[in-house]
């Protein structure tokens, strides 16, 4: 694998914290600089008043993914166009953490905030396991509460569910219930149709912001040539001349 791809495999990791979508797909990679030094990536947001707890989320969350790359040396991250960028960026400078970044701004924890959107997305991914198999297997709602992971079908669905859960440290063997609350307990059979049509809304909510954004984003720099990440890498120019 290139370097240059080394480096958009590690930037896929990130996620936008409310639209649960990597950065590079959502276009939020702007650029990526490689030289004998390391690697400066700038990212921007679909406005300038994107909230920056997530705007700092997503940078900080770049620099530890590009820290993870094999020998990449200094790592750079910079945010673009946004009304906190001059701090933010300061705060990454200074390696100063959440915190030490916003001060008395930081109301809430990194870790509190990134927990809070990822049990959305697991709540939007389990959700739409159960519609599959509501359209697709011939599945009941008053059945739903025997549902197990060994009844999902193996896809994409099915994967991103497994991975939420995973990062969430709820339970994911074969015999688990599908439908549970944030913290892993199966949700009782006379709670599953309120609960399955909040976990409808969480979904409809994230792919509408979803949707949202991506236009906010291609109005916002449609004077460029398009949104695609520009990687520049003057490394292997420099070591195939030496």
């Amino acid at each position: 694998m290139s370097l240059e791809a080394e480096v958009l495999a590690a930037l896929s990791t990130v996620l936008d914290p409310e639209l649960d979508e990597p950065i590079t797909d959502l276009g939020f990679v702007r650029s990526i600089e490689i030289d004998e030094h390391g690697v400066s990536v700038h990212v921007r947001l679909p406005t300038s008043f994107c909230s920056p707890n997530f705007a700092y989320l997503m940078v900080s969350d770049a620099r530890d993914a590009l820290r993870r790359v094999e020998d990449i040396g200094r790592v750079h991250v910079f945010l673009d166009d946004h009304h906190d960028s001059e701090k933010i960026n300061a705060g990454m400078a200074a390696d100063a953490g959440f915190r030490g970044t916003f001060g008395v701004e930081a109301e809430d924890s990194l870790d509190e905030l990134r927990l809070i959107f990822q049990r959305k997305a697991h709540t939007a991914a389990m959700e739409r396991c159960i519609e599959d198999r509501l359209k697709n297997s011939g599945l009941a709602v008053s059945d739903i509460y025997r549902l197990r992971l060994r009844n999902l079908p193996g896809g994409q669905f099915k994967e991103a569910l497994l991975r939420r859960r995973a990062t969430l440290g709820l339970d994911i063997a074969p015999d688990s219930s599908v439908f549970v609350d944030e913290l892993g307990v199966p949700v009782p059979p006379d709670d599953i149709p309120l609960r399955l049509r909040f976990a409808k809304s969480v979904r409809i909510s994230i792919e509408g912001n979803s949707h949202f954004c991506r236009g906010l984003l291609a109005t916002r720099y449609e004077d460029e040539e398009d949104l695609a990440t520009r990687i520049t890498n003057t490394r292997l120019v420099t070591r195939s001349a030496s």
